[in-house]
């Protein structure tokens, strides 16, 4: 008998080292897909079915299910699901949505003490219909809404979040009615504006593991990874960004376990994954030196850029694992990495007191950079904390 199995849509790296990981702890796990398939809702029960296959006893064995959905809607709907089939779920709806929306995430952090951005929602679209058929554009309002609470430079957000896509610098009024143009409602973007204050990060942002297992309190990895540009106010590491393996100081990872107690809400089990920039205030360095150090770093950043492009890297997955960890090692053991590492370790222990969270992640990418840079399995923590809802 199955007791955890794993769901998702489609299968990333994430999910094959979730089943790699999953072998090496000697657990057996099972599989529900949760693509191309339908959900029959009624008063027999649920269940799960596509064209060639019933599912139902895959669903019946299962009494803990790893949600690894990509879509944050469908992921919801799986969750909520899996809930009312009566499964524990990892991670389940109350995380889910806590986490799908910056507003919710922020509202819910705000609510808790936790330090996050100055941030303005407006719920008017740009261009709003009119009773007559016609349309009218809001952008004056909603800029002088953001600006009469953001003083200085403003980032306009998609509120569901697109791995740094979408996201838009505006200096002065004139860009920020520029940007506002760009904006409309979206899968990533349902309904109104998110502007927040330019938090002056430097050059880098953190990514944060917390993970509660039953009857245990959120517990933050001591260890997270470093999203640098030198050149880009994203960091975000989906837009190729370099990353980085920092150890936290303990008043980070004190508030990082109390923003996942917040998003958790009375979750039993759960992992997510923080967003938090440092804020500082003023020059911290010499950016010509950091320009020069992050030029002379990417030949190595390059080869492991290329190694992680591999083509057969789902067929051929030990191997691809194998050659991405070899390319990691040459690059974090270079000169420059260690330099710029230095730099951000030295300042994040400066400023321990100001880091600012903004992003709660329930469906984190993982394998090959938090894994490896943030030396962060989330695979692992997610078998612990299912492991942790079997009652054995």
């Amino acid at each position: 008998m199955t007791e955890i199995s794993i769901l998702y849509d489609r299968s990333e790296t994430d999910e094959l080292g979730i089943r790699l990981t999953a072998e090496e702890m000697g657990i057996s796990l099972g599989y529900i897909p949760f693509h191309r398939v339908a959900v029959s809702i009624g008063n027999g029960g649920i269940r799960l079915f596509s064209a060639g296959k019933d599912y139902s006893r895959e669903l019946a064995e299962t009494r803990v299910v790893l949600n690894r959905t990509q879509s944050k809607s469908r992921r919801i709907y799986a969750a909520s699901i899996l809930e009312a089939a009566g499964k524990q779920v990892l991670n389940p709806p109350s995380i889910e949505l806590a986490c799908a929306s910056k507003v919710r995430s922020l509202a819910v952090l705000q609510a808790a003490g936790v330090r996050i951005p100055e941030t303005v929602y407006v719920p008017s679209n740009v261009r709003e219909a009119t009773p007559g058929g016609g349309e009218f554009n809001c952008s004056e309002d909603i800029a002088d809404l953001i600006g009469a609470q953001i003083g200085g430079p403003v980032v306009l957000k998609p509120d569901c979040g697109t791995h740094g896509r979408g996201v838009l610098l505006a200096g002065d009024r004139g860009s920020l009615l520029a940007a506002l143009g760009e904006i409309a409602p979206s899968v990533v973007n349902p309904s109104g504006v998110v502007a927040q204050e330019l938090v002056p990060k430097w050059f880098y942002d953190l990514r944060i593991i917390v993970s509660k297992e039953r009857r245990r309190p959120f517990h933050c990895a001591p260890t997270a990874m470093a999203r640098g540009s030198i050149v880009d106010f994203r960091t975000n590491a989906r837009l190729g960004n370099m990353v980085f393996r920092v150890t936290l100081p303990e008043a980070v990872r004190r508030e990082a376990a109390r923003c996942g107690e917040a998003l958790a809400q009375s979750a039993e089990a759960g992992v997510i994954a923080l967003d938090a920039m440092p804020y500082f205030e003023g020059l911290q360095g010499d950016d010509a030196e950091l320009r020069a150090l992050f030029a002379s770093l990417g030949t190595p950043f390059g080869e492991v850029q290329r190694a992680k492009a591999a083509p057969d890297k789902k067929t051929r997955f030990r191997e691809y694992t194998a050659k991405v960890e070899e390319a990691y090692v040459v690059y974090m053991a270079s000169e420059p990495y260690t330099a710029i590492q230095r730099v951000i370790q030295e300042s994040l222990e400066g400023n321990a007191s100001r880091v600012v969270f903004h992003e709660g992640n329930s469906c984190p990418e993982f394998w090959e950079q938090t894994r490896i840079a943030g030396g962060v399995n989330v695979g692992e923590l997610l078998l612990r904390s299912a492991l942790s809802l079997l009652d054995h």
